[in-house]
């Protein structure tokens, strides 16, 4: 019985079902390693501060992605401007206020199929929507729009199973203080759940640098010239981001060397993200100690 206990024998099945949970796991690895190591050695000898600092010039023959890394900024502080007040605040909603289960299941059994559905149908709702029927048209403001749709399952679920990871000894401690619902949820909830919360940020900010197919529908494809204007004049003119260029470049033009500097470019962005979050939670975590 002792052996059994502290797992110092373990049967032939159980032997296996490791085995080949790790051998998956080691492929999934080394898979990643992969794809990571090729797109770096094909794309990093082809970024540049000229091509990260200026305009593509036909004229000359000049290459360069300034302004994509400008629109795909923009596109980005639109969209969590957007996303994350009413994806976070869905998330309160649901874990705080909301009282009738069926109201409860009918928002998750949404929220899980806006994220099931693929982009090009969000970029088809876009257009028809945001920049023909609001004659936004095609446009930034346009882009930002159809993707605070497609991030805000991220958010709202993210963000819900955060909060719910929060004690319920914290609610009970201010309530029996007499602090107000909402005095508790802006004190206490939000920010022991910000760990989280940050999370459904980064997975939405990973999601918008890298979808494309939706944005060639509502943001447009030009990246010929560096933005002009102010800021919202600029928000309401077409423009494409770095993951528009990378399939244009790609795909239509067949300028591999091009496509694989803007991949590892996104890559650079994708992996720095990932370190901040990880960075911010443990700062998050000393805090709380």
């Amino acid at each position: 019985m002792s052996n059994s206990i502290t797992g110092k024998r373990k049967r032939p099945g159980d032997i296996l079902l490791y085995g080949v949970i790790g051998l998956f796991t080691a492929a999934v690895f080394a898979m990643t390693v992969y794809f990571v190591v090729y797109i770096f050695s094909k794309g990093l000898r082809g970024l540049s501060l000229a091509f990260l600092t200026t305009a593509p010039n036909p004229i000359i023959g000049t290459l360069g992605i300034l302004p994509s890394i400008i629109n795909t900024a923009y596109i980005i502080l639109l969209t969590l401007v957007f996303a994350v007040p009413i994806g976070v605040g869905g998330a309160v909603y649901i874990n705080e206020y909301a009282k009738s289960r069926k109201l409860i299941r009918v928002i998750e059994f949404t929220t899980e199929t806006l994220s099931g559905i693929p982009s090009i149908i969000f970029g088809v709702f876009g257009n028809v929507f945001f920049c023909v029927f609001l004659n936004l048209k095609v446009s930034l403001l346009s882009g930002a729009l159809t993707l605070t749709i497609m991030v805000l399952p991220t958010i709202i679920r993210t963000a819900q199973e955060a909060l719910k990871a929060v004690p319920v000894s914290y609610r009970e401690g201010a309530a029996g203080l007499g602090a107000s619902k909402w005095t508790m949820i802006r004190t206490i909830l939000l920010p022991n759940a910000s760990g989280g919360i940050i999370t459904a940020v980064v997975l939405s900010v990973g999601r918008i640098v890298g979808e494309s197919a939706a944005l060639l529908l509502v943001a447009g494809g030009s990246a010929m010239y560096l933005p002009r204007g102010s800021f919202f004049q600029q928000i309401q003119s077409s423009g494409s981001t770095l993951a528009v260029e990378l399939y244009r470049y790609a795909y239509s033009r067949g300028e591999n060397e091009v496509g694989f500097a803007i991949a590892a470019l996104l890559l650079i962005i994708v992996i720095g993200l990932n370190l901040a979050v990880k960075l911010i939670g443990k700062r998050i975590n000393r805090g709380a100690k």
